[in-house]
């Protein structure tokens, strides 16, 4: 599931493929977009925020967001593709790469870097990660389950429902409890940023420390299967601001008690 660490390993590999260098290829598969050219333009840099993922060139942004199902991938000129070429929602050449968006949630093109992502809070991958401003965000919404306010891209960037599970569990708190009843906040932010820059360079993200198959997780996808330290029966539920942003949530009874 694309998180925080899968975008900033993803800008990693295409700002190697695409930083500093002129576009020979650059074709836009979404209709509104459809007459946008960047060929011929150099490309300024390749950020990512969060979970957002920004190109710069030619006095323009390329903003993309993988969601659930997108991803990019960086080839050899005339190398097979490992997707569908329906898929594709974008695909930017330079003389010996090929940039490839398959099936990504977001494709556009905005006039700033501030379009694009100046609303999250801080990144948690980022340059100018500061716990401070994340603590602040978190603090002023003390009635919110604590569950919705980590996954909150406005709170914190780049924590997804892997992490957002997975940190509840380390730190013993049910998801349903308001962030005010939460404990030590500071602690919780701490966590986040460790786990998640411990993962950044690993391919099979890890929260147990164990990287053997089927072993990462202590509560995410374990629905009705034994708590790794207790061996309560692992719950499973839904919680979300409204019915339709409502995601899946794992927890441990015992080691995460109720509020």
């Amino acid at each position: 599931m694309p998180e925080g660490d899968t975008v900033w390993r993803t800008a990693n590999s295409l700002r190697d493929a695409l930083d500093g260098k002129v576009l020979t290829t650059c074709d836009v598969r979404v209709p509104r977009y459809a007459t946008v050219d960047f060929t011929g333009e150099t490309v300024e840099s390749v950020l990512s925020a969060g979970k957002h993922l920004v190109i710069e060139v030619g006095g323009k942004v390329i903003h993309s967001h993988l969601k659930m199902e997108g991803a990019w991938h960086v080839y050899q000129p005339d190398t097979p593709w490992r997707r569908p070429a329906y898929q594709a929602r974008i695909v930017l050449g330079t003389s010996d790469r090929v940039a490839v968006g398959f099936e990504l949630g977001v494709v556009e093109i905005l006039d700033t870097v501030e379009e694009a992502v100046g609303y999250l809070g801080p990144d948690l991958l980022g340059p100018l990660w500061d716990p401070a401003v994340a603590l602040g965000n978190l603090e002023a919404e003390p009635d919110r389950p604590i569950g919705l306010a980590l996954l909150d891209q406005r709170v914190i960037a780049g924590l997804g429902n892997v992490y957002r599970n997975e940190i509840l569990f380390l730190r013993g708190v049910d998801p349903h409890t308001p962030v005010s009843a939460a404990g030590n906040l500071a602690k919780m932010i701490d966590l986040s940023h460790r786990t998640i820059t411990a993962n950044k360079n690993r391919n099979a993200r890890t929260f147990t420390g164990d990287l053997r198959a089927g072993r990462h997780f202590w509560v995410y996808g374990r629905e009705n299967k034994p708590c790794r330290r207790c061996g309560t029966r692992i719950r499973d539920g839904l919680l979300g601001d409204n019915p339709l942003e409502e995601r899946q949530i794992y927890w441990c009874p015992r080691c995460q008690p109720a509020p």
